[in-house]
């Protein structure tokens, strides 16, 4: 019996691994005939199974003015807890509207327990359960014992209470097995593993005509190697790693494209990357103004392609991250059938690398061994297949959405009764 299942966080609109996560879990949902309905402060999901509330949403002036008085510092004002407070009852009595609206069984709250970037809702979304009962599966991609900016703070006590909550009638998931020991070990509470996936059953189709010229609008010659780095320019994603080891190759037929802008904290880290590649005589490319979130044309009449309409030109992947929750772009490169070259993280090292993958992999470090490792890779076309293919079909069993399917089924059943 299928069940109105409600999607809760502060966006749903973009790239981020929340809005694309939450996606994936209606997909699969669909199919057991459960039908999503979304609240956030920002959506972009359809207007008839949205619930837009822009005071939920984490850039919401309101919210940003007490983000501003409450990391940072220990000590917080009467008037800060007087805002927080009211904000927080405001969206609980949207909560109750959006939950009678759809006539809601199950709340999926995505992230929302988690990173407290709006703690009034986070607030709001605990009473909310607490009140009702209504069951709840909470999807947490990022505590924010995780994140530095959140040590030090005003709000311990909301913390504690709300990022997660401990409640009888909600189930937790995390998406690593450190986040899993985390959270029991800081609050009790006990979760389960649910790693972000791809729908592997369905192979992407190749491209279209639209996609066709992708290499030459982006200058790139026929016999180029194109490698591409598919991330935003953040110091964390470890883009000089790449740089040097393109310059290491020393092929000037190997150029390294750069899809995503650089956000607010990487425009001086993006000049380091220019200055790099300069130093190391690098093709480095931006082609952030040439990639969005959809197909269209910029003001000067060139098209815009999507990050998926750029993998299956690219030759290799990068990827020299120093940290991931998890790592959406490894799961991509391995669906668009690519060879990717890995920093092992901590999260790679404990969950993905057990599993057997047969990838290009360093430890902070760019050695000569690497280079010839991915000379190699570029050069024989057999090895390339091989490699690929193995680990095409070794992620379809490990983060194909019949792992979210198998976990979703017994959540709810447990859950509901159904």
């Amino acid at each position: 019996m299928g069940q109105n299942v409600g999607f809760v966080s502060t966006r749903f609109a973009g790239q981020d691994g929340v809005s694309l996560e939450s996606a994936k879990w209606a997909e699969v949902l669909w199919e057991d005939r459960h039908v999503s309905f979304w609240y956030s402060g920002k959506s972009d999901r359809k207007t008839d199974i949205s619930y837009v509330v822009p005071e939920a949403y984490f850039g919401f002036p309101e919210n940003v003015w007490l983000n501003d008085r409450i990391w940072g510092t220990e000590k917080r004002s009467r008037l800060v807890t007087d805002r927080i407070r009211a904000l927080a009852d405001y969206l609980k009595g949207t909560l109750y509207q959006f939950v009678e609206t759809f006539d809601l069984d199950i709340l999926v709250p995505q992230n929302a327990l988690a990173i407290p970037m709006h703690v009034p809702l986070g607030i709001a979304l605990t009473e909310f359960l607490s009140e009702t009962r209504i069951p709840a599966i909470a999807h947490h991609h990022d505590f924010y014992w995780e994140r530095t900016r959140f040590a030090v703070n005003a709000v311990p006590e909301y913390l504690d209470m709300a990022f997660p909550p401990s409640l009888p009638n909600m189930r937790d998931v995390v998406i690593n097995q450190e986040a899993q020991e985390q959270l029991a070990l800081r609050k009790g509470i006990s979760s389960l593993v649910i790693p972000n996936v791809f729908d592997f059953d369905n192979p992407p189709e190749p491209p279209d005509s639209y996609a066709a010229d992708v290499r030459e609008e982006l200058g790139l010659e026929p016999d180029d190697y194109f490698i591409l780095q598919p991330t935003r320019i953040v110091p964390r994603k470890g883009i000089e790693h790449a740089i040097k080891l393109v310059g290491q190759l020393k092929d000037s037929k190997c150029k390294l494209v750069v899809s995503h802008p650089a956000g607010d904290e990487g425009y001086e880290y993006k000049r380091m990357l220019a200055q790099l590649a300069r130093e190391e005589n690098v093709d480095l490319r931006f082609v952030a103004e040439r990639v969005g979130e959809v197909r269209q044309r910029d003001n000067r009449g060139r098209k815009i392609y999507t990050l998926w309409d750029l993998y299956p030109h690219a030759d290799l992947v990068t990827y020299p991250s120093a940290y991931e929750g998890f790592g959406n772009a490894l799961l991509e490169a391995i669906y668009f059938r690519k060879p990717v070259l890995i920093n092992r993280y901590s999260i790679f090292v404990r969950d993905i690398e057990p599993k057997g993958f047969r990838l290009l992999t360093m430890d902070n470090l760019v050695t000569s061994t690497l280079a010839d490792q991915v000379r190699e890779t570029l050069r024989k076309a057999d090895y390339r297949e091989a490699m690929v293919d193995h680990n095409f079909e070794l992620a379809r069993q490990f983060y194909g959405y019949a792992v979210i399917r198998r976990n979703l089924r017994a959540f709810i059943s447990s859950l509901t009764g159904y």
